[in-house]
């Protein structure tokens, strides 16, 4: 049972003055910084304020991970056309990070409206739920990079694109292949462009695709066309490797859909960190 009576006596506690930092460090773990986001959006008459606060930092590999999130707006809107944005979005965005490829049942995402503004409320099927959808949309999806931006011992971001796939959905999985592959994560961290870790990823995504015709870029360098090696240049794609945020495309030729996923490199500071821990 929780001590309640701890519980009650720290909420009498609180100050409520739009001052989320106290907040947004005291969830932290092995995290290294503070995931927040903040957004306004002019709906009707009155403009929509939506904010975000998240940490996570090891064991992600959603659905979900450990990882919490809370976002609240001020929209005139309803728990059930909320919880419609919420399940239309999640998919896309923080059900795409991977950091380890561990998950753990300590994960949670909310979205709440007090209903303050002034705006008519927001229904299914309109163009104001739409916007508000974006909205949310862009607020998850900059919580869920700064989670993996923020993994445990990582060094470097990385955004793996996929193009021209069959459908979504396969995008999406391939995506996530590729980010979530070790040895991908360990040549990133190695600022090594070794587009046959891409591949073999690419390969083993469970996504029925022609193997012919696949394109692969590091940054806007492109290191396999048509599923062929090309020549680049060594000191320009050393620029790029170096950069604390790394994007790998991948274009299949295959179809129109697209899919994202974000993940960061695999570094000798993840195995120290988990090595270290201790129940």
């Amino acid at each position: 049972m929780l001590p309640m009576d701890t519980l009650k006596t720290g909420l009498s506690k609180l100050v409520v003055n739009g001052n989320s930092d106290d907040f947004s460090k005291a969830i932290l773990t092995t995290d290294t910084m503070v995931k927040t986001v903040a957004v306004t959006e002019k709906f009707g008459r009155d403009e929509v304020t939506m904010a975000g606060v998240a940490k996570g930092s090891g064991m992600i590999h959603p659905n979900m991970a450990t990882m919490l999130a809370f976002i609240t707006c001020d929209a005139n809107i309803s728990s059930e056309t909320l919880q419609l944005a919420l399940s239309q979005n999640v998919e896309t965005t923080f059900n795409q990070i991977t950091v380890d490829g561990d998950t753990s049942t300590n994960d949670m995402v909310l979205v709440l409206s007090n209903g303050c503004t002034l705006n008519e409320e927001i229904l299914p099927d309109t163009p104001e739920f739409d916007k508000f959808s974006a909205m949310l949309n862009y607020v998850m999806q900059e919580l869920a990079k700064k989670i993996a931006k923020d993994g445990e011992g990582a060094s470097k971001l990385i955004e793996v694109n996929v193009k021209n796939a069959p459908n979504a959905l396969d995008a999406r999985m391939m995506a996530k292949s590729v980010v979530g592959s070790s040895l991908v994560k360990t040549a990133i961290f190695g600022e090594d462009p070794n587009w046959g870790r891409i591949l073999a990823a690419v390969g083993y995504a469970g996504v029925d695709v022609p193997v012919d015709n696949i394109d692969i870029y590091l940054g806007d360098i492109p290191v396999m066309l048509k599923s062929s090696p090309v020549d680049f240049e060594a000191e320009e794609m050393q620029d790029i490797m170096h950069e604390d945020e790394i994007t790998i495309t991948v274009d299949l030729h295959s179809g129109e859909a697209v899919g994202k996923a974000w993940g960061c490199d695999l570094s000798y500071d993840y195995v120290k960190i988990n090595a270290l821990y201790r129940t």
